[in-house]
């Protein structure tokens, strides 16, 4: 597909209430590397909210990896989220699950055979310099650590485009350092298209992106 994110005209926003985006249209090729950046409450995460299905939109057109998100009904958002990988700053990983069965999690949703996910978990944790902690659980790990399998489990599936909010907020520079490694490794070898929600980008990411500053609701690349 040419375009992995297309919007028109597109409002995003809670209830009744009046909307926190208006009127963004954006174009993110396949293999795009995006950072959308903006104050705290800007609607960052809003933006970020649509991309996966949350939120749908107010007004306005949006199409992710080909999917219709303004007719999105249950069978399409299991579609939908096939395409997708998704990294949380706080991680949002199964206390109660070792890391390799959190790494397991979209393919085991995908109907995947045993086997097949624990071979993808093995690798990805080799991926991720994780597989010392084998047979760990989440809150055994540090955060960084907790990240990088947030990020492994994003990557199970090999999805078309990975959503990332603030996936470095909570990290200490070392470990932000892998993460973006990993994220740049991802778009670099797979062809993975990445979306970053962030107050900053790093200085060092060392690799060509797009910038999108949000403000007031308003969507503005930056050159």
């Amino acid at each position: 597909m040419k375009y992995v994110v297309q919007s028109k005209n597109l409002c995003l926003g809670y209830g009744k209430d009046e909307p926190v985006i208006t009127g963004i249209d954006l174009n993110v090729d396949s293999h795009d590397f995006v950072f959308i950046t903006g104050k705290s409450g800007s609607g960052k995460s809003t933006i970020l909210k649509s991309f996966y299905g949350e939120l749908p939109p107010k007004n306005g057109n949006l199409r992710i990896c080909g999917v219709d998100i303004n007719n999105l009904k249950n069978s399409k958002l299991n579609l939908l989220r096939r395409y997708l990988g998704i990294v949380f700053q706080d991680y949002k990983l199964i206390e109660s699950w070792t890391i390799e069965k959190n790494i397991m999690l979209p393919l085991m949703i995908g109907g995947f055979s045993k086997s097949v996910c624990e071979a993808q978990a093995e690798k990805l944790l080799r991926h991720v310099k994780l597989t010392h902690k084998i047979g760990k659980y989440p809150l055994e790990l540090s955060g960084g650590e907790q990240q990088r399998v947030a990020i492994a489990r994003a990557l199970a599936h090999n999805p078309v485009l990975i959503l990332a909010d603030e996936p470095t907020g909570n990290l200490d520079d070392y470990s932000s350092e892998v993460i973006w490694s990993l994220l740049k490794n991802a778009r670099e070898h797979l062809g993975t298209t990445v979306i970053v929600v962030t107050h900053h980008i790093p200085a060092t990411i060392g690799i060509n992106y797009k910038h999108f500053f949000i403000d007031k609701g308003v969507l503005y690349e930056v050159s």
